[in-house]
């Protein structure tokens, strides 16, 4: 596959929605980048101190060329760590591969804050990687619930009738909205958040 293949690949339901920002989860960028370049390697870069902060650096190599990203290691609100831990460093090393896969094309726009890939879209396969933690303490009986409440906003949302998705999403406490929203699609969530 070559970049302008790579870069039509629609990543909507693999992305994690946090503090307003987008991320792919990695988890599944690997998972699609070895589907994709079986032979595909990646590595880490020296971590480079600014002050007391760090910045990380992943290069990986697939489709025969090498593309390297580089990111500071931030808190939850995207601002760079005075002397972080361990548990932070690796998180930044992380998302630092996602955001150097991407570089490749796959998921490339969500960094542009696009909703689509432009020209023809190719679905991905499906993966199971909801939003990191976001399912988790729930029962599944209470997910089968909270999927069958997110199948309904996205009937609601999809004929206009915010309203009643809106009425939906007011009943639920703020755990079970952020696993509802890990059932929904990229672009009802984002007709949802426009309402």
């Amino acid at each position: 596959m070559n970049y302008a293949e790579i870069r039509k690949v629609n990543v909507n339901e693999h992305i994690e929605q946090k503090n307003g920002l987008n991320y792919l989860s990695w988890a599944w960028a690997v998972d699609q980048l070895l589907q994709l370049d079986s032979t595909a390697t990646w590595s880490y870069g020296e971590p480079v101190k600014f002050g007391e902060t760090l910045m990380v650096f992943c290069t990986v190599e697939a489709f025969g060329k090498k593309m390297t990203a580089q990111l500071p290691v931030m808190d939850y609100r995207n601002k760079a760590i005075a002397n972080p831990d361990a548990m932070s460093v690796n998180t930044a090393m992380q998302r630092c591969l996602a955001k150097a896969i991407a570089l490749h094309g796959l998921g490339l726009y969500i960094y542009t804050g696009e909703d689509l890939p432009q020209e023809d879209v190719v679905q991905a396969p499906k993966a199971v990687t909801p939003n990191a933690g976001a399912l988790d303490g729930f029962s599944k009986d209470e997910l089968d619930i909270l999927n069958g409440m997110a199948e309904e906003i996205k009937k609601f949302v999809s004929v206009g009738k915010m309203i009643d998705a809106k009425d939906i999403w007011n009943r639920l406490t703020n755990e079970e909205k952020t696993a509802l929203w890990s059932f929904l699609d990229s672009k009802t969530r984002s007709t949802f958040k426009k309402a």
